[in-house]
Order: structure tokens, then C-alpha cells, then sequence
């Protein structure tokens, strides 16, 4: 149990930042830290709704079974054995906003919480998903990729890198509130993974991706299974790829563009030539080196095939830095890239995708087509 009232921890820093404190009330330690937390006037709303997951957990356990509503009383006693239930399962707390709410255990949290998976994702899957490790970096696109997965319970640990902080010209893609302007892109997925479960482990890196973090992002506390790049950083991009092939750890890009998906197998692939060979004239083939500024534009026009972008994609290209600033991104398109991203994901932890290539789900193009009936 972490000493929440350690002014060092406690509550604008390190992980109690972005991370939720969980309690058990059976422990002595625990229940005496959320009383003080209690008496200090630190927590502003308690939601207590562990009578309705039992509910669930019981119903959900005899799918097969009508029950009726004053059957529950007693099977909920009989469940909880002479556990006060007041003291079952855990209470999580977040700091953030100082709201206090009462849940499930973590196996009986996820048994219920991903029960409407079933059978798109078997029991199974979601078992050997929950031991796996996901890198995104890039937390724009990044943000609706990791929320999805994380709301799938796509794996068991996600590792986050953004050194941007949130302004108001992001909140047309990004799903989030306007209180949470000015703060690093990672808190706020952190955090709303945390709200959404607290079990699920999220690791940060606010600093963005770089030369001094890339081995502790791809390697600290095991290797990542698999890393989804999605940054602004040609460099980073780039210089990714290489740590990426080398540790053998396949790697996903979402373009945000007419649906563009970009899979490389470094792990069945390990000699593969970074993005599909489409650099190959401006790179070292075996060693990373940076891409002088005068290259910059032609490799990044390399990198997302101009020819193949979206006619107002193009157009827009041409107005950057005359009227406008950056590239266009919608909201449409980045929650339909979390979509297939998590999805292609999800297939290649799990074994049931093994190619690379490049990949379009292109919603103009599919509307425009004939409709199927």
C-alpha cells in the first residue's frame, strides 16, 4: 500500500497523477488511510453500486437461468459468505477528482466487465491479451487507440508517450473536457483508462519518445508485444522502426487518412525493410541515421505515398504554413482509426493476422460504392 499522504506522491504528482489508489477495507493499513482520506475532506462523491455488480456477476455466472428480482437478496448473501459487504471487493479512489467508488475484485471486475465481448472475444483470448504489452506514441490518434483498447481490455499493459499538452485546436479529435487544457496528453489517457479500469496497468512517458527513453519504453519491465506509432516525428518515426526490427516487435501506424493502416512484421520479418521499402533510397538499410531537414519533406511525402492520399488531403498539404499551420485531422477519422487499430491489434496478439503491408478502410470510397442492398 502506497503512503498516499507522502507529500512527494500525494496528490499532483508522479503516478497518483494519473493513476487511481485502491483500498481494501480488510486490510487495517487501508482502512485507516481512506478514513484520514475521509476526514481530511479529499473526497468530494462516493458511488457505491457493489449490490449491482453482484447482480451482474451473479446473473452472468447462470446466463441460462431466469432469476427473479427477490432471488437476488439471497444469492448475494450466499455469494458474499458472511463478508460484510461493505468491505468487499475494493474501493478506488481518484485524486484527480477526488471521487471515491466501490468495485469488484480484479478477476471478478474483468469477468463481468468484459462479459459482452463474449464470443467476439473468447475467455481465452481475453486471458492471454491480459499478459500483453502495447507501446503508442503519438497521443492525438494515440488517444482514441488506447481507449479503445483499453475498453476492449485488448491487453494488459499500455505504455503512452507524448511529451504535447492539451489545447484547445486538439479538442476537434480528441474525446476529452475543457478543464483538462494545459495538461500533458498522457494524463488525461491515463486517466481515462483509469476511470474506465483501474486494474489495467498504464505506464507514461512525458517526455514524448526519444534517443534517452526508447530502451525503457520498448524494453523496461519486458519487452513490448507489439507498438503502435502514431507520432508527428518523422525522426522518431523513423528511428522507432529501427528499435523495433531490432527487438523483433511488429509495429502498427494508423495515417488518419482514407483509412491508411501500415503493418510491418518485424517479428516474423526481422530482415524487412522499414515502412515497406519505401525509404530504402534515403536510408542505411541496417543503421539509423537522421534525415537532413532539406530531406525531411520528400521523405515524409515518400513515407505516405502523396499520390495515394485523399484529394483534400493534398490540397491541404500545399496550404501548410500559407493558411493553415499542420496537416487536417477530423474526429471521424481519428475514432475510425482507434477502430482498426485496435482490431488489427488485437489479431496479430492473438495469431490471427500475419501479414505486412499497407491496408485502406476508406469510408468516402466504401459510401460512394454501391450499397449492398
Amino acid at each position: 500500500m502506497k503512503n498516499i499522504f507522502n507529500p512527494r506522491l500525494y496528490p499532483q504528482l508522479s503516478e497518483v497523477a494519473y493513476k487511481s489508489v485502491l483500498f481494501r477495507t480488510t486490510d487495517r493499513s487501508d482502512r485507516e488511510a481512506l478514513s484520514e482520506l475521509g476526514m481530511r475532506g479529499e473526497i468530494s462523491f462516493v458511488q457505491d453500486k457493489i449490490n449491482a455488480q453482484l447482480k451482474e456477476l451473479i446473473k452472468l455466472r447462470n446466463p441460462a437461468v431466469k432469476i427473479g428480482s427477490e432471488e437476488y437478496g439471497g444469492l448475494i448473501e450466499k455469494h458474499l459468505a458472511g463478508r460484510n459487504i461493505d468491505d468487499y471487493g475494493v474501493w478506488a479512489y481518484y485524486p484527480w477528482s477526488r471521487v471515491l467508488v466501490h468495485i469488484l475484485d480484479e478477476e471478478e471486475f474483468i469477468e463481468v466487465r468484459t462479459n459482452r465481448n463474449q464470443h467476439k472475444i473468447t475467455r481465452e483470448e481475453r486471458d492471454a491479451l491480459s499478459k500483453k504489452k502495447i507501446g503508442i506514441a503519438g497521443l492525438s490518434v494515440g488517444h482514441s487507440i488506447a481507449l479503445t483498447l483499453a475498453t476492449e481490455r485488448g491487453c494488459g499493459e499500455l505504455r503512452l508517450a507524448d511529451f504535447d499538452e492539451l489545447e484547445l485546436s486538439n479538442l476537434n479529435r480528441i474525446r476529452t473536457g475543457i478543464q483538462n487544457m494545459g495538461l500533458p496528453k498522457v494524463i488525461i489517457a491515463a486517466r481515462e483508462i483509469a476511470e474506465i479500469d483501474p486494474y489495467l496497468n498504464v505506464k507514461i512517458f512525458k517526455e514524448g519518445l526519444q534517443e534517452q527513453n526508447i530502451t525503457e519504453f520498448f524494453r523496461g519491465g519486458g519487452n513490448l508485444d507489439l507498438f503502435i506509432e502514431v507520432c508527428d516525428s518523422l525522426d522518431i518515426k523513423i528511428r522507432s522502426r529501427y528499435e523495433a526490427r531490432r527487438l523483433k516487435i511488429p509495429v502498427v501506424m494508423d495515417t488518419n487518412d482514407r483509412g491508411m493502416l501500415d503493418v510491418e512484421r518485424f517479428d516474423l520479418e526481422p530482415e524487412r525493410s522499414i515502412f515497406h521499402g519505401l525509404l530504402d533510397s534515403f536510408l542505411d538499410k541496417e543503421k539509423y541515421t537522421p534525415i537532413p531537414d532539406s530531406k525531411k519533406m520528400e521523405v515524409l511525402m515518400a513515407v505516405v505515398s502523396f499520390n495515394t492520399l485523399s484529394e483534400r488531403l493534398k490540397l491541404s498539404m500545399a496550404e501548410i504554413g500559407k493558411t493553415i499551420t499542420t496537416w487536417p485531422q477530423l474526429a471521424s477519422s481519428v475514432v475510425l482509426g482507434g477502430a482498426i487499430t485496435a482490431e488489427i491489434s488485437r489479431k496479430i496478439l492473438i495469431g490471427q493476422h500475419h501479414a505486412s503491408g499497407r491496408y485502406y478502410v476508406d469510408v468516402e470510397e466504401i459510401l460512394e460504392g454501391r450499397p449492398h442492398i
